[in-house]
């Protein structure tokens, strides 16, 4: 097994295999934690780790919250509200105050393409990207793939199909990403106007075909229509796109009998996935909920790691 070299996490586009399954088995082990009646080890103590989300979020942000608590480590919690930002002062500025205040690690989402990239340049402490704009989501990506393996017990040799609003999703691009890495087949499907141009030169398969989708697929993952990063109207309703799109009863029953069906979350129910569907047997919805805390603890774990390391070799 490799050693963890990178100090940060930005995103997952230039990772090796080696560096993925590291991570899946360094979960694997925390997310036993979890299960325990004692929920905590002292990997992190005396750490302290920031959350910065200048936009909303429930899941990422409380799962991060409750790693960084299952290893002891200090949470602080910023409020875009009642921050200085409010008063003019720049992200780069506030993200150096919280610097000042010796904390290990900054949790960074922001509304912004690139933004954890450039406080990573800028900053002591290691960065970790919770999310930004519709460029990347590492952490999201990392636990889909661990749900996968987990499930399925295998990521290479499966087709996956990623169906939905392409276009701004940080999520499909990232496991687009880790699943080709881990030697899964990714086809992205979603209507034309929601396909990014050039999207295949990646090594996926496009189509907007999603019956057929449906039908050939391992693993389904349903994505939302962003509706709040498009500024112009790329669909003629939302209840046509439920209609072409959609994951419902009638869809679900050409698929394959084992297949799994994912959501990053939020769902709109009735949209890209019907509500008998989203709470199915096939649904593993909760499952990756669940293990996006065990991810999140291996990559504190692995994260601040190496950043300890790299301080001592200075």
């Amino acid at each position: 097994m490799i050693t963890w070299t990178r100090p940060d996490l930005i995103d997952l586009q230039d990772f090796t295999r080696e560096e993925f399954e590291l991570i899946l088995e360094t979960a694997k082990s925390f997310k036993e934690v979890s299960a325990r009646e004692v929920k905590k080890v002292p990997a992190l103590r005396g750490k302290t780790v920031a959350m910065l989300f200048f936009e909303p979020s429930t899941r990422t942000r409380t799962s991060f919250e409750l790693a960084a608590k299952r290893l002891s480590a200090d949470t602080l919690s910023f409020a875009l509200s009642s921050s200085s930002m409010s008063k003019g002062e720049t992200v780069l500025d506030t993200a150096k105050n919280i610097e000042a205040m010796n904390v290990d690690a900054v949790i960074v989402r922001h509304p912004c393409a690139g933004v954890p990239g450039l406080l990573a340049e800028h900053l002591e402490p290691s960065v970790i990207n919770a999310g930004d704009g519709c460029r990347a989501h590492p952490t999201q990506a990392l636990l889909d793939m661990f749900t996968i393996q987990e499930r399925l017990g295998r990521i290479e040799g499966l087709k996956v199909g990623i169906i939905g609003d392409i276009l701004h999703s940080r999520v499909a691009r990232c496991n687009a990403w880790g699943l080709m890495k881990m030697g899964a087949q990714v086809t992205l499907c979603g209507p034309a106007t929601l396909l990014p141009i050039g999207i295949e030169n990646i090594g996926v398969k496009v189509s907007c075909d999603a019956d057929q989708v449906i039908r050939e697929s391992d693993v389904l993952m349903m994505l939302r229509v962003q509706k709040e990063r498009q500024q112009d109207q790329f669909l003629p309703s939302l209840r046509e796109y439920a209609k072409v799109f959609g994951l419902n009863a009638a869809r679900l029953k050409t698929a394959k009998p084992s297949v799994l069906v994912m959501h990053p979350g939020p769902t709109n129910r009735g949209v890209e996935i019907s509500a008998e569907i989203a709470d199915c047997a096939n649904s593993v919805i909760l499952d990756q909920v669940t293990n996006g805390v065990a991810i999140r603890m291996a990559i504190l774990y692995l994260v601040l790691g190496a950043r300890e390391s790299s301080r001592k070799q200075k």
